[in-house]
């Protein structure tokens, strides 16, 4: 029998419960929709032309889902951003979101601490410390909600705030049909990929086992390549193991050239496409003529579907698909999920300096 299968294992790798967290991606996302709801804006914050997001990690990655989405329907440009400095485009038409799961993130602090000097509409998203204490201070909306879990486990608190934010200040339509039907979609996933399902019939735990010693590669295109991204994470720090991710069309521009070599990587590696039916017919062309070109070179590859008809759907499907192969590579490779040692070893040396 396959670890994967052998139900005592997860109790064993994984004690502080990051498999329940991403069971309970599906559910975490309907709460944080419907708590968002009563965040109360100014009626001035739809007097914008552009969102800047500032966040990293987990609510980076929300911020990246956000901008995808409203861009398939908005002319609003949507820019998540992950630096210490304030982008010199924010002006009094920007609407400035610092978003941070602790609310001590460094990076967030200082760009939102130079944000405090110009005329954004400011708003919050946290779950305490700093973030919290400046919002109160200074009377700015803030979203504050409490789910105790790793922040890049709290996908739902990060991005279905942003989300009703923009759907509030008017750039993109009512969302809670997509939610809905966002929802539905992942729990019907999840039925199929948890971790009762055994390895015979489970993608999620096959996928795993053909990534397991192997270096993945994620493609993706259009709303599915910041989801692309969020597996690259996920395999990080979840499975504690390399893993870069690529964009497609851009990647038939220059990755498509470096396949063959070197040979021992290239031997080693599996690449991962990621695929919506909403995505631009060419695009979905290039995928099959990629992964052809790829198979030419002597490289190895797989699809993985995304489900859903809203591009909302489709996004969050492919990403628990994703969030469930992390876990499973994580117990493959008989590593705890949940802890990110380096992270915080990281974290200590800058403190001290």
């Amino acid at each position: 029998m396959s670890v994967l299968d052998d139900l005592a294992a997860y109790q064993r790798i994984d004690p502080d419960g990051m498999m329940a967290r991403i069971r309970d991606l599906p559910r975490q996302c309907r709460a944080a929709w419907q708590e968002a709801q009563a965040l109360e804006l100014p009626d001035d914050y739809r007097d914008i032309d552009k969102v800047v997001i500032l966040g990293m990690g987990g609510s980076a990655i929300a911020g990246d889902f956000l901008s995808s989405l409203v861009a398939v329907e908005s002319p609003v440009p949507v820019f998540s951003h992950r630096n210490y400095a304030l982008p010199l485009l924010v002006d009094d038409r920007t609407l400035l979101i610092a978003s941070s799961y602790s609310g001590n993130t460094e990076e967030v602090l200082s760009s939102f601490g130079q944000g405090l000097a110009t005329a954004a509409k400011k708003v919050v998203i946290t779950g305490g410390g700093k973030m919290l204490a400046i919002a109160r201070a200074k009377d700015i909306p803030a979203f504050v909600f409490d789910y105790p879990a790793k922040p890049r486990a709290a996908l739902g608190y990060s991005f279905m705030p942003l989300l009703t934010i923009a759907q509030k200040v008017g750039i993109v339509a009512d969302k809670s049909a997509d939610v809905d039907e966002a929802v539905a979609v992942m729990e019907g996933l999840a039925a199929r990929i948890d971790e009762t399902v055994p390895l015979a019939r489970n993608p999620a735990k096959q996928l795993a086992q053909k990534l397991h010693q192997r270096l993945p590669v994620v493609y993706g295109a259009g709303i599915l390549t910041p989801v692309a991204r969020r597996w690259k994470g996920q395999l990080n720090e979840t499975s504690k193991m390399w893993c870069f991710y690529e964009e497609l069309p851009e990647a038939n521009h220059n990755a498509l050239v470096g396949y063959g070599l070197p040979k021992e990587i290239a031997a080693k590696a599996l690449v991962i496409f990621l695929r919506a039916p909403s995505l631009h017919p060419r695009i979905l062309l290039r995928y099959d003529l990629t992964q052809k070109a790829l198979a030419e070179a002597g490289g190895q590859s797989t699809m993985v579907d995304a489900e859903g008809k809203s591009p909302l759907a489709q996004m969050m499907s492919a990403t628990l698909h994703g969030d469930w192969v992390s876990l499973y590579l994580a117990i493959l490779n008989g590593v705890a999920p949940a802890p990110t040692p380096p992270i915080d070893t990281l974290k200590e040396r800058l403190a001290g300096r």
